[in-house]
This record gives structure tokens, C-alpha cells and sequence, in this order.
């Protein structure tokens, strides 16, 4: 069983129809989390995690004619929970459309980092890898980021982290490193680690890049 994280770059024709320096202005990321497809009612359902302003996002939305419902989770001052139920696109159909070959599973979140930009990873037999890359529409142009193994490790954020990695970063939590204004400090993480401020760094500064290389798809 082999995974591959894939880079989609959509055309015009697949974009969300609004004006792209609206929604760059407001929306810096969207988690699609789950979906589904009424074929019947021609309606997607679906439920992301945004990362941007949510008053300007509210405001993109309410405009569009194709979405009946959404509902509002806010989890902080710049993330919140987005469930959503519109018609079904021609342009949502053939991109969702291309990940419904047989054998093979998408690992959720499918990463939208502008109208343009979708990072995707997808596991399977190899056969199956081969043939997602053939279903998408010839206007879309896929790059293969990595195909190897599946790597638990990219599922989720904690989960990229090593046992001992994860321990720093939950007492350095714990002694207020990561306060703003800081209020412990890397030899006071080093003490509850038992370890030396240079190993104690090392912990931190590899678990942090892991974590950003997440946050990026990378």
C-alpha cells in the first residue's frame, strides 16, 4: 500500500466564481474535512476547516446563488468549522468525481490554499495511484509531490511527532515557553526534561519544523 501527495492546479473553469482578490484578502486556508454527493438532488454536502476572516468570509458566501445552507462552529478568533450544503457544480462533480477510483482512499484534509491550489493525499495499490492521476480532467494540471509508503505520520499534526518530541513540546507548553510574553524559559524546560538546554533545543526546534512542514503540506 503506497500513498501520494498531489498538487492540483485548476483551471478557470473550476474555480469558485468570485473575485480572487476577495477571497485572498479573507480566506488564508481551507481543511476539507468530509463530503458528499447527492446525485439525485444534485447537491454536495460538506464540512471544512477555515483559516481567515469570518465576517468576510460570511459575506463571500451569502453572495453565492448555489449554496442553500451553511452553518458557523468558530473554534478561535481566525478558525472556525464551516458545514455547507450547495448545488452541485459541474466543475465540483468532475474534481470529486476523479477521486472515486476504485481502490483507492483520500486522506482527509484536502488542503485549499487559494481558488487555484489544492493539495491532496491519496493512498492505494499502485494500479490505483496510476489511475487517479488519469481521471482528472486534462485541464488540471497534477504535480506528485512524494509516492512512498504511507506514512502514518502525515495524518495528523501530533502524529508527525516522536514520542520524545511530543513530551517537549507538552512541558515546554506546561512551563509557559510558548506564553506570549514568554514566561518559562528553554533551561526550565531543559530541567523538567532532565536533559541538556542544547538537547532540550534540539527536541523543540525539530518537533516546530515538523509541525510547520504540516501546516505548509510539505
Amino acid at each position: 500500500m503506497q500513498s501520494a501527495d498531489l498538487t492540483l492546479r485548476l483551471p478557470p473553469s473550476m474555480r469558485m466564481p468570485v473575485p480572487e482578490l476577495a477571497v485572498e484578502s479573507v480566506l488564508h486556508r481551507e481543511e476539507l474535512l468530509s463530503w458528499h454527493v447527492d446525485s439525485e438532488s444534485e447537491t454536495v454536502r460538506f464540512l471544512s476547516l477555515f483559516v481567515g476572516d469570518l465576517e468576510g468570509i460570511q459575506e463571500v458566501v451569502t453572495d453565492l446563488e448555489f449554496v442553500h445552507r451553511y452553518d458557523i462552529s468558530r473554534v478561535d478568533d481566525d478558525t472556525f468549522y464551516g458545514y455547507v450544503e450547495m448545488d452541485l457544480r459541474e466543475s465540483d462533480a468532475m474534481l470529486l468525481g476523479a477521486f472515486d477510483v476504485s481502490g483507492l482512499v483520500v486522506v482527509p484534509p484536502v488542503v485549499y490554499t487559494g481558488r487555484e491550489t489544492v493539495h491532496a493525499t491519496v493512498l492505494g495499490e499502485p494500479d490505483a495511484l496510476s489511475s487517479v492521476l488519469e481521471a482528472f480532467p486534462d485541464d488540471v494540471r497534477v504535480e506528485v509531490e512524494r509516492v512512498s509508503d504511507h506514512q502514518r505520520k502525515a495524518e495528523t499534526l501530533a502524529g508527525r511527532l516522536t514520542a520524545r518530541q511530543f513530551e517537549a513540546m507538552e512541558t515546554a507548553r506546561a512551563a509557559g515557553y510558548y506564553d506570549v510574553p514568554r514566561s518559562g524559559s528553554l533551561a526550565d524546560v531543559a530541567a523538567a526534561l532532565e536533559c541538556s538546554e542544547s538537547a532540550a533545543s534540539t527536541l523543540l526546534r525539530t518537533a516546530e519544523a515538523e509541525l510547520v512542514d504540516a501546516a505548509l503540506r510539505r
